[in-house]
């Protein structure tokens, strides 16, 4: 009877010793489950745009990248059902804005609205505040094909009058934004590809360049579309030609350089939308789906196309080619002209 009892007092305690381990892993696993649903939780966000988005726009209103930029927040709001303020932060040939992006949470409520100098500033540049890595593209907004213009009073008809007549030993002044501006690797792309000899007269801003040839203190320049044509209107400069591989549709009548024979003669003043590294690949997409789509809206479309901007738009995939074919290109003129800053 005694080894009975001994032997029902270990069964029995075995089976308290089973339910105990059986509780313990329950608890271990709602513990475990309830960990990974604060996990969950925390990896999910809120519905995205949730409050207003900022497009940083790194240079002073009334520009082209200024224009673009909001045309394309304007579009982008429209299908985000929310709405996108601009600000402008100009200063340091963009980088001020560009690092104030790159250092912002990648929440999706802070973009770049980025220009060539998202390529060009690290390759001219001895420093930055910011990696090129730290900005990722999102999507094309549109772009302004820049116009080679000369003074009313200009015996050039053409830009191959302009650029024969360059070809001497004292060569022609063309002036320029500043050093790495879109009319800069425009007057080097000639220099270095068609056997130009333009002398680089660089100004502050575009509308000092600008200014220099209205008032006959320079032979040439290259600016804007959409910065040139009232000036055109007036009759103060004459166009010989643009810069980009299609006609401007608002002045369907010039000729691009590449009709003209200068085929490696291809630029713009374009503007894009980057963003701080990080930010979550679904509002990435969402914010390229909703530029390419305010682009294609054909109220916004034709107002672009009316003031000399052409609407592009597009995947984050074709920004991005974009952006590495133009990386390619602008560093060869920077390395064989020497446009490092000094």
């Amino acid at each position: 009877m005694l080894n009975e009892s001994n032997a029902r007092r270990d069964v029995l305690k075995k089976v308290v010793q089973s339910a105990l381990s059986l509780d313990a892993l329950g608890k271990g696993l709602l513990g475990g489950l309830t960990g990974m649903s604060a996990l969950t939780s925390q990896a999910a966000p809120a519905a995205w745009p949730s409050k207003q988005i900022h497009f940083i726009v790194p240079f002073s209103a009334g520009g082209a990248n200024d224009l673009i930029g909001r045309a394309g927040g304007e579009g982008a709001a429209k299908y985000l059902k929310q709405i996108i303020i601009i600000d402008n932060k100009p200063g340091g040939g963009t980088t001020l804005g560009a690092d104030f992006v790159s250092k912002s949470p990648p929440d999706g409520y802070t973009f770049l609205i980025s220009a060539s100098g998202v390529i060009t500033n690290s390759l001219i540049k001895k420093s930055m505040p910011y990696k090129d890595t730290d900005l990722v593209p999102v999507a094309m907004i549109a772009l302004a094909p820049s116009i080679i213009i000369v003074p009313e009073s200009s015996p050039y008809m053409s830009l191959k009058d302009l650029v024969q007549k360059s070809q001497t030993p004292n060569g022609l002044n063309f002036s320029t934004a500043g050093s790495g501006s879109t009319p800069h690797f425009v007057a080097e792309l000639l220099n270095l590809k068609h056997n130009a000899n333009f002398k680089v007269v660089p100004f502050k801003s575009g509308s000092e360049s600008l200014n220099a040839v209205i008032g006959a203190q320079v032979d040439a320049t290259s600016e804007a579309s959409n910065i040139v044509l009232p000036h055109l209107k007036s009759g103060r400069i004459r166009a010989l030609a643009t810069t980009w591989t299609q006609r401007l549709t608002a002045l369907p009548e010039l000729k691009t350089a590449v009709e003209q024979g200068f085929t490696e003669l291809k630029m713009a003043h374009w503007a894009g939308v980057h963003a701080p590294k990080g930010t979550p690949e679904a509002i990435l997409d969402a914010m390229a789906k909703a530029i390419d789509a305010g682009m294609k809206d054909e109220a916004t479309a034709s107002r672009l196309r009316t003031g000399g901007i052409e609407p592009v738009g597009g995947t984050r995939e074709s920004f991005s080619q974009f952006i590495n074919a133009e990386r390619t290109k602008l560093a060869m003129v920077i390395k064989q002209s020497n446009m490092v800053e000094d």
